[in-house]
Order: C-alpha cells, then sequence, then structure tokens
C-alpha cells in the first residue's frame, strides 16, 4: 500500500535540503535531482511544496523524464482539498465547523489598517482647499 501525505505533509519540504512535489495527485522527492535537473534547480524549487501538474505538463516532459519522475514517488496525496497558492501556508490555517479558514492574525485586515492614514491626509488636503 501506497503512503499517503497531506497538503501540510508537503508543504514542509519546500527546501534544497527536502524537496516534495506533487504532480497528478503523487507525491515526489525529488531533493536527489535538483542537481541532475537539465532545467535548473529552480525551475523546481519554486514549485516545492505545491501541485506542480501544470508546470510539469507544460513543459512536454519526455518519456524518459517520466520514468525518471517514477523512482521519486513516494506516496499519494489524501487531500481531496484544492490545492494551496503558491505563498500560502497549510499549516497557517485551523479547523472551524469542518471547514478551513485563515489562522487568526493573517488575511487582508492589514490593507484596511493601512489605508486609514492615506484616507485621514486626502481628506484633510481635500477640506483645506
Amino acid at each position: 500500500m501506497s503512503k499517503t501525505f497531506s497538503w501540510i505533509d508537503v508543504q514542509a519540504h519546500n527546501t534544497r535540503k527536502s524537496c516534495w512535489l506533487v504532480i497528478d495527485k503523487d507525491v515526489y522527492d525529488c531533493t536527489k535531482f535538483l542537481e541532475e535537473h537539465p532545467g535548473g534547480e529552480e525551475v523546481i524549487l519554486e514549485n516545492a511544496g505545491f501541485d506542480a501538474t501544470d508546470a510539469f505538463e507544460e513543459i512536454g516532459h519526455s518519456d524518459d523524464a517520466r520514468d525518471l519522475l517514477k523512482n521519486m514517488k513516494i506516496g499519494s496525496l489524501v487531500d481531496s482539498a484544492k490545492p494551496p497558492r503558491k505563498g500560502t501556508n497549510v499549516a497557517e490555517t485551523t479547523k472551524v465547523n469542518g471547514g478551513v479558514r485563515p489562522a487568526s492574525g493573517s488575511g487582508p485586515n492589514w490593507i484596511a489598517l493601512a489605508a486609514i492614514p492615506v484616507i485621514a491626509v486626502a481628506a484633510y488636503f481635500f477640506l483645506n482647499q
């Protein structure tokens, strides 16, 4: 039986020392392949910890590349949820009533706080014309 991983598991492996990718809901450990990748390690690292299916398919990898990938498979993704977008961290979410919401302290609230002084300055200049 194949090992299963969650998005939290996968996102924890997004560095040069431990680099996992998800392609078609399968999880691959590409760490040892980074230096050998013909397109450079940066291409893999920018997708590390995320769903790299689109990036992998867009390149049009050869059958040889797909065979190499089979040797790197370590399991399957168990999460049925949509993959996280780059720049988000699944570990920073908390479960609430069966759903997922951002953990406290995250979200766009800082935008509102930053807008307050801008609006105040604009109002000052508008009213003093």
